[in-house]
């Protein structure tokens, strides 16, 4: 990448973080006082920090606890473990070099990291599309509603930053490289398995090409490294909690306790969800399902159409596989949104730029335009569930 696509990009990443920066500032004004996690006057510091910010403050401070923490029912309380590793320890390890307190830290290396993953989805991107066009899909997915979790004491600024170097270690071929930055990417959050998937796509799509270009048993070694790392990255988490815990299913029970009814239901609940968030319209039983198959459809075409072919193989594989990860895992509510920031690669095809022939001639206005709905969309992210109304509210 030249330096001055990567000034551009710096630039361009660091101006949307600003306005998110300001939006957040202005929204501390509404923030009413909580001790747990703010101070008695809230300010940008301390809506960095709200909601799972403050366990992964909890986590830099005083680390995990050393055994599973019990409710009066016996059943396992919500705790530490249920978050990854990687981002609070960072943070634990900068704090104790720095003196700094936790907000500061984790509020700044989230930034940084966001604005590492920026410039290695422009790097990404670049490889099938002109330099513009890999600038808009970038600007777009900064703007994104949920973006301003880019700049707070959140993962998902590491989990985009460790996806889009694994994404790119994978299109390059690197495969045993890709293997170590898997592990990483099972660290920092929930993620590995859908990655087995993408690595799947990739070993096709290189078996197609071996007879212009052979396999050597070097390389078959090093895919078999990629895979061992993806497998590694999936387990690593559960395994270690486990270990330190002495609970064989430490984190699947950890992980139940923000379910209702401390049980785990995979592939449930999104038809019942999309019902109540329908439920002022007339009839929210018909209109449920009609609305979840248009979204899966509307999202499989717009990745499996021609509209999306510069993005490649692997790309595409991942825009699949990681909503179907999320429809069987994660719970259908409002942190889907959050969830959603990694998606990065369909910011290509929603500006018009991953087209065979090029980008669509429109592709300036539309990237103005998805990048304007954004920053009006973070408003709302912010206001509604990023400020915590005591004594509940929806999370962000």
């Amino acid at each position: 990448m030249s330096r001055s696509l990567l000034v551009r990009a710096t630039f361009l990443y660091l101006a949307v973080r600003l306005v998110s920066g300001v939006l957040l500032w202005h929204a501390s004004a509404g923030q009413v006082p909580y001790p747990p996690w703010t101070g008695p006057h809230p300010g940008y510091l301390d809506m960095t920090v709200l909601w799972d910010g403050s366990w992964y403050r909890q986590i830099a401070e005083t680390g995990y606890p050393r055994t599973l923490p019990l409710q009066p029912d016996g059943l396992v309380a919500q705790n530490g473990w249920a978050f990854f590793p990687a981002f609070p320890l960072l943070c634990r390890g900068v704090m104790a070099l720095t003196g700094l307190s936790f907000p500061l830290v984790g509020s700044t290396l989230s930034l940084l990291f966001g604005l590492g993953a920026a410039l290695v989805i422009v790097a990404l991107l670049v490889r099938q599309m002109a330099p513009g066009v890999a600038l808009g899909a970038m600007l777009v997915w900064a703007a994104f509603p949920s973006s301003p979790v880019l700049q707070l004491a959140y993962t998902e600024s590491l989990a985009c930053l460790l996806l889009a170097c694994w994404l790119w270690l994978v299109v390059e071929r690197r495969w045993a490289v890709s293997g170590l930055v898997a592990i990483l990417v099972g660290l920092a959050r929930p993620i590995a398995a859908p990655l087995g998937i993408v690595l799947a796509v990739a070993f096709i799509a290189r078996w197609r090409r071996r007879e212009q270009l052979p396999l050597r048993r070097t390389e078959l070694a090093a895919m078999a490294g990629a895979a061992t790392g993806v497998l590694l990255s999936v387990a690593a988490w559960p395994v270690i909690v486990a270990w330190r815990t002495g609970v064989l299913d430490a984190f699947a029970q950890t992980q139940a306790s923000w379910r209702a009814g401390h049980t785990i239901r995979w592939l449930s609940g999104w038809l019942s969800m999309t019902r109540w968030a329908l439920r002022g319209t007339a009839d929210p039983r018909v209109y449920a399902p009609v609305l979840l198959a248009v979204l899966v459809s509307a999202l499989v075409v717009a990745v499996l159409g021609p509209w999306a072919r510069r993005l490649g193989p692997e790309l595409r594989a991942w825009c699949l596989a990681y909503p179907a990860y999320l429809a069987v895992a994660a719970d259908p509510f409002t942190t889907v949104f959050r969830f959603a920031i990694l998606l990065f690669p369909l910011g290509a095809v929603l500006v018009g730029g991953a087209r065979p022939g090029g980008p669509s001639r429109w592709w300036v206005p539309r990237t103005l335009v998805l990048v304007g709905v954004g920053i009006a969309l973070q408003v709302v992210w912010i206001d509604k569930l990023l400020v915590f109304h005591p004594p509940t509210d929806y999370p962000p």
